[in-house]
């Protein structure tokens, strides 16, 4: 049982309890499928990179979704994952010798959007955490 009771706003759970603040829930929302499409990395690569936070980032509502399939990762989704790896283990103080790493895989533009994902799904999986959004949840 989360935390607070679900609001009669949103498509989901999690968008239920943004929902007691419509504004909110719909920014977010936005900001959410920006970041989730095909942008400068592909929405595969991304899905991966979730599943690899979800593990660890306490949302038992986000771990459901699945742990990361190693079946679906090419070189640029084992680089990603590895820097998540490496942001989940330093929170967030991430030596610049790491980005050195990143640069021999990705241009600007794509570490850059890597870096938003991962800090907006990382803040969204704390949101179900703190909130205690439960896997088996159902939309009411």
């Amino acid at each position: 049982m989360p935390n607070i009771t679900f609001s009669t706003m949103g498509d989901t759970p999690f968008q239920q309890l943004l929902g007691h603040n419509p504004s909110i829930m719909m920014a977010w929302n936005n900001l959410g499928t920006e970041l989730e499409g095909e942008g400068s990395l592909t929405s595969t690569l991304k899905e991966q990179v979730r599943r690899t936070l979800a593990q660890q980032n306490g949302c038992e509502y986000c771990k459901a979704k699945g742990k990361p399939d190693h079946e679906l990762f090419d070189e640029r989704t084992s680089v990603a994952v590895g820097f998540t790896e490496v942001f989940l283990k330093q929170r967030g103080k991430i030596e610049h010798s790491i980005f050195e790493v990143l640069r021999q895989t990705f241009n600007e533009r794509e570490i850059s959007e890597l870096c938003a994902f991962i800090c907006f799904t990382t803040a969204s999986q704390y949101f179900g955490s703190i909130l205690s959004l439960e896997a088996d949840t159902k939309v009411k």
